[in-house]
């Protein structure tokens, strides 16, 4: 009887330490594969964070060279124009172009099987603003983008 009290203890306090890392709301997640496709069309966090981080998993095998990955963050206005910016800014470049002010944040490109992140702050997103996220390698963003909410 003992022991099935810890066990039963045990277990909670670990899902509950689970639920509360994964809980927090000011660091989101979002997985790329080989077929060009984020799985999530959405993302979104609340006013309240000072500060963003987005963590980006290539679920893919195919090399960045082949099938790179990133993250960017834009001005909803600005997806297209960043997405044909990026193409000429090359893969050193992570295919963003240098001081873009158009990009808000961005993570580097990875390859199958890598993650990367980013972390920004908000100060420069106004609350309910019109902001959109994709994937600037060559063609990708056409099925790589999405909408992005804040507050």
């Amino acid at each position: 009887m003992r022991n099935t009290i810890a066990a039963t203890m045990l277990g909670a306090l670990a899902l509950g330490t689970h639920a509360h890392a994964a809980a927090d709301p000011c660091k989101l997640e979002i997985s790329g594969n080989d077929l060009m496709q984020y799985d999530k069309s959405e993302l979104s966090a609340p006013a309240t964070c000072k500060e963003i981080t987005v963590t980006l998993h290539h679920t893919g095998k195919l090399p960045k060279e082949a099938m790179g990955h990133n993250w960017v963050l834009v001005s909803a206005a600005d997806l297209v124009d960043v997405a044909n910016a990026g193409m000429t800014a090359g893969l050193p470049n992570n295919y963003v172009p240098p001081a873009d002010k158009r990009v808000l944040a961005h993570t580097n490109t990875i390859g199958g099987g890598d993650t990367t992140s980013v972390t920004f702050p908000t100060s420069s997103l106004k609350k309910g603003g019109a902001y959109a996220y994709l994937c600037t390698f060559p063609g990708h963003n056409a099925l790589m983008h999405g909408t992005f909410k804040f507050g």
